[in-house]
């Protein structure tokens, strides 16, 4: 009965996803697009950093002259720091405190930034001033936020400011005249420096966030899907209940269309209205018997057999011009009865992103394999196609990956191409079960294709420990408590 049961609920569920694929697409590109983080900067927060530095290049200019003696022109540094603080007021007084900056308009800030630190950076001794590696600060910054071109143009414009500064600027002096000057290889080095940490630093700290920008993206797209998954199951259960409900009245319906029926022989064009409302309680009894009859919190569809749940993962995809094929595997002996598992969001949404993958990419069949032992549950899903690259297998699960095939012309890639996001949202999703995920080809690049095994495409394997899963094991499914009587 429960098997039943199941197999009904799994059909309405079936017919309730909607176009995965195109959903996944539309999701991948609509991240892509919310990636520009230049945009998220406030201005407030472009303020307040710049307030800070109006504040230590104040303080650095007083300490040198008073504390160590330095002739500077005062004047001309005042008024260099004098453009910052004009700026930051006029910002402050235009501009309302929630305003955030486009692209555009935070580059234009940092370019400020950078060229007024160089100015008073000649002011004061060029590169023979120990503070010239804060004019790192602002390549840096656009780094982390602002686009590759940004940050180019950027870098470019510190090294060019680096390089004039050797030659070019006021030179420090103490109060006996005496020139404050580092020997002209250290002053080299100095720009040797500058440029290095332009470049490496400018990719090292724009690598490590366009990880964690993609990293974070990717999260909200497993948070989405595992979102969307749970509110189809809720549905179903909302379907479910409206069946049950349904049940009584529709019969007392037919019951009263059968006595009219009877009750009206010497009418026979009012009989064959009763008759058609008969006949339309019956299709609505058909109808909520396709969708399964179920109570309102039938703890029985928290769990099923493993079977039922990997066809009910596949089922969106069997009709989708490749054959695929759900079997047990005969390898080896399978211990003890088919297994029941916990019916979790996570872990359908996941199988299904992984029978996705492997049916976009198959030539004519997928493989889909269970097998169970005393200790786990373990799912293969293997197709025909040409399997993973072998420069790409050991990072396949990295969201935004680029493509799957080393050479595939891009109108063989169905649906969303080769962002690697669905099979990330799987392996995420997948391992909150408790699952581990191994990505294999099944075919030998030596062999000459006509002897290649039939199932040599890729290979996933999924391995539960049985007791996070298997249902029968205490603590693991909510008691099922009394038998209800089902009243029609």
């Amino acid at each position: 009965m429960v098997n039943h049961v199941e197999d009904r609920h799994i059909s309405l569920i079936s017919k309730l996803q909607p176009d995965q694929s195109a959903q996944m697409s539309d999701l991948s590109l609509g991240l892509l697009k919310n990636r520009q983080r230049g945009n998220w900067i406030r201005l407030r927060t472009v303020i307040l950093l710049r307030w800070i530095a109006i504040a230590g290049q104040i303080s650095a200019i007083i300490v040198g002259q008073s504390l160590y003696g330095l002739q500077l022109d005062l004047g001309l540094c005042l008024m260099v720091i004098g453009t910052s603080v004009i700026a930051n007021l006029v910002a402050i007084v235009i501009f309302p405190e929630t305003k955030r900056l486009s692209e555009t308009e935070n580059f234009l800030m940092v370019l400020f930034d950078l060229l007024q630190l160089a100015l008073l950076l000649f002011l004061t001794g060029g590169l023979h001033n120990p503070f010239y590696v804060l004019i790192i600060g602002p390549v840096m910054v656009s780094a982390a936020v602002l686009s590759r071109r940004s940050t180019a143009l950027l870098g470019l414009t510190a090294i060019i400011a680096a390089t004039v500064l050797t030659r070019f600027y006021l030179p420090l002096q103490t109060e006996a005249g005496e020139l404050l000057r580092i020997p002209a290889l250290f002053l080299f080095g100095n720009w040797v420096a500058i440029v290095i940490a332009v470049v490496f630093l400018s990719l090292y700290a724009r690598r490590v966030a366009v990880e964690m920008h993609a990293m974070s993206d990717a999260l909200q797209a497993t948070q989405m899907a595992l979102s969307r998954e749970q509110k189809l199951t809720d549905i179903g259960g909302v379907v479910a209940a409206a069946a049950h409900e349904l049940g009584t009245p529709l019969a007392t319906i037919k019951l009263t269309s059968a006595e009219l029926i009877e009750e009206l022989d010497d009418r026979p064009e009012l009989q064959e209205d009763a008759r058609l409302i008969r006949a339309e309680a019956d299709r609505c009894r058909d109808i909520l018997r396709s969708m399964g009859r179920a109570g309102k919190d039938d703890l029985h569809l928290r769990q099923a057999p493993l079977s039922a749940v990997l066809r009910e993962a596949a089922e969106p995809h069997m009709t989708r011009g490749k054959d695929v094929r759900l079997d047990q595997a005969t390898s080896s002996v399978q211990p003890g009865p088919h297994p029941s598992i916990l019916r979790s969001p996570e872990l359908i949404h996941g199988l299904r992103n992984l029978v996705q993958n492997a049916v976009d990419f198959a030539k004519s069949s997928v493989w889909i394999e269970y097998q169970w032992t005393e200790q786990q549950i373990i799912v293969r899903i293997m197709d025909d196609g040409q399997g993973y690259p072998s420069d790409l297998i050991g990072r396949i699960g990295d969201p935004f990956m680029r493509r799957r095939r080393s050479v595939e012309p891009s109108g063989h890639r169905p649906e969303y191409e080769g962002m690697g996001l669905g099979l990330f949202i799987a392996k995420t999703l997948l391992e909150r079960t408790g699952a581990a995920l191994v990505f294999a080809n099944g075919g030998d690049p030596f062999l000459p294709p006509e002897d290649q095994p039939e199932r040599c495409g890729a290979i996933v394997e999924v391995a539960w420990p049985r007791s996070r899963i298997d249902a029968k094991i205490e603590g693991n499914a909510p008691p099922l408590g009394e038998n209800q009587p089902l009243v029609i």
